[in-house]
């Protein structure tokens, strides 16, 4: 199984994007996904998370320009950011519940992304 991201980019302030986590590979699903992010120099920082149902809860500094959605068909959770600012320039990760079949059954394991670079100019 891989966690993938994708869609992160260098983008003008004002601008957006559609960054994506995607899992691939023998599963059955991917459930709670939390979106982290870090700048260089700083610590990682929890930006949203969404359960399976679809339920979302958002980091204060974040609320009203992301929006995180799912399409459970494709395995994929997506963050849409608005109005992006220079202060948003960081690599964002995925952190996601994927269920697959293991020798003990079918188990719930944690993956993380490699992570996507999202660069916001002046």
């Amino acid at each position: 199984v891989q966690l993938v991201e994708s869609g992160g980019g260098l983008v003008q302030a004002g601008g957006s994007l559609r960054p994506s986590c995607a899992a691939s590979g023998s599963l059955f699903s991917i459930n709670a996904t939390i979106w982290f992010r870090q700048a260089l120099g700083i610590q990682r920082e929890l930006v949203v998370g969404i359960t399976s149902g679809g339920h979302t809860n958002y980091a204060d500094p974040v609320t009203g320009r992301f929006t995180i959605s799912r399409d459970n068909a494709k395995n994929t959770v997506y963050l849409q950011i608005n109005s992006l600012k220079p202060e948003d320039t960081a690599v964002f990760y995925c952190d996601a519940g994927v269920t697959i079949a293991t020798s003990g059954g079918v188990n719930v394991i944690n993956y993380w992304g490699q992570g996507t670079q999202v660069t916001v100019f002046r």
